[in-house]
């Protein structure tokens, strides 16, 4: 008889259940992979194709629920079974709840066992198809919004409420956060919500412009100031005359603009490069950066002076990982801007990818998470299921470093992992390991 196309992984750190099981599967010729551990396991799921996990759940170092977390997340649509020695409710219920279509409880009969592989195995068959997967976006959620910021924490409230007090007076105003956090929509709030909002808002990234050119960038010059200036320029701050400049990245702006833009505070005069003649500026200056500030004044890279002047109010950006109730609301918003531009259409996610963009810590902050759903969109139809997502956001299991063992038990442990490879075709195995069949056939039988 044909053995059937299916592979089946069992893991259990018993020898004993292992070929119990291994026997009764290939009674019904199914191919069979056999783990003690769960890193042993990881390692087979990466190298084949597999349609079933079979697992314990007590096991050494790592058990089985964080291999079945490992599983949903990795390779969402292989189904899970459960055969436990040490049954209990909370058990049960956390299986089922992390996808597990099978629970037995050993010890079981043959029967019961051919029952459960032929109900997982015909979950497999069902959950090829997105439409297995429930749609959260079918839910309306409701956005809430100020300007451009999204979010209803309680970071983001508290910025909120200090725009609503600085939006309608010049005030100097520094906002901190790090990269991604969204320092530029603050901004934009302040000037767009308040009474200047008709006024220029001119935006400036100091660390995108060539230190030798952001002085005259930023300040102006005349005719003659360096060579290539062939007429007199204003620069960014006289554009923004009666309304507001952002200044991005502050940080990294030389000693000599530090100069400058400290006369600006304190006279409300810009000087251009070249020239002696100063002009009065009404202007609401608005800085950012993610540097750490006190830590290059200490190295005297930035003036203690000027720090002053630009913190008359500051605002701190919370970094996404600190307001993961905004996750949802983010992700909505994506999912609309980015379903329209691809898809012609809302763009659903389903509640496993949805749990795992909430988990996730976010280091690049809401640019980061704004790429990993404009990704999701081009790669789905209508649905980001947890395929869709990047490795990186899945669960990542740690194990314990490996002992060091004799070289006749590595040179094992490589063979079987070889024939594991190759579904126990000798002389593929003998191919990749560089010797031949009769070698092979003596280190199997050693």
């Amino acid at each position: 008889m044909q053995l059937k196309q299916e592979n089946i992984l069992i893991v259990d750190d018993d020898i004993n259940i292992l070929e119990l099981l291994q026997r009764h599967l290939q009674s019904w010729n199914y191919h069979t992979y056999k783990a003690v551990s769960v890193k042993e396991a990881v390692q087979i799921l990466r190298d084949t194709k597999i349609d079933l996990l079979v697992t314990d759940l007590k096991m050494p170092e790592i058990d089985g629920f964080e291999l079945i977390k490992f599983v949903s997340e990795h390779y969402p649509k292989l189904p899970k079974l459960v055969v436990t020695g040490y049954p209990s409710v909370q058990d049960s219920l956390a299986a089922i709840k992390s996808g597990v279509v099978e629970y037995l409880t050993k010890p079981f009969t043959k029967n019961e066992l051919k029952k459960a592989i032929d109900k997982s195995m015909s979950t497999h068959t069902s959950a090829t198809t997105d439409t297995a997967f429930a749609e959260v976006g079918a839910e309306t959620k409701k956005s809430k919004a100020y300007s451009e910021i999204i979010g209803n924490s309680e970071k983001i409230r508290e910025v909120i409420q200090i725009i609503e007090r600085v939006k309608d007076n010049k005030a100097t105003i520094f906002i901190k956060g790090e990269s991604g956090t969204g320092k530029e929509l603050v901004a934009r709030a302040i000037h767009y919500q308040g009474k200047f909002s008709r006024a220029p808002f001119i935006a400036v990234n100091c660390g995108g412009i060539p230190e030798n050119l952001l002085e005259a960038e930023l300040f102006g010059y005349t005719k003659g100031a360096f060579t290539g200036a062939e007429k007199n320029r204003h620069g960014f701050f006289q554009a923004a005359n009666g309304g507001t400049i952002f200044l991005d990245e502050i940080g990294n702006a030389s000693t000599a603009v530090q100069s400058r833009l400290l006369r600006v505070l304190q006279e409300k005069e810009v000087v251009k490069v070249g020239s002696q003649k100063a002009e009065k500026v009404d202007i609401r200056i608005i800085a950012a950066t993610n540097s750490d500030l006190k830590e290059m004044i200490k190295k005297e890279t930035f003036r203690e002076d000027l720090y002053y002047r630009l913190t008359v109010v500051e605002i701190e950006v919370a970094p996404l990982r600190e307001r993961k109730a905004d996750i949802n609301l983010l992700v909505d918003k994506f999912l609309f801007k980015y379903g329209v531009e691809y898809k012609d259409g809302f763009v659903k996610i389903s509640p496993e990818a949805s749990a795992i963009l909430e988990r996730y810590d976010w280091p690049g902050n809401i640019r980061e998470l704004e790429n990993v759903i404009q990704r999701a969109v081009i790669m789905c139809d209508k649905i980001i299921n947890v395929k869709h997502l990047p490795d990186s956001l899945k669960l990542n299991l740690e194990f314990p470093e490996d002992s060091l063992l004799p070289l006749k038990e590595m040179e094992k442990r490589y063979i079987q992992k070889v024939l594991r490879v190759t579904n126990n075709n000798k002389t593929k195995a003998a191919e990749i390991l560089g010797i031949d069949r009769k070698t092979i056939r003596l280190k199997l039988s050693e």
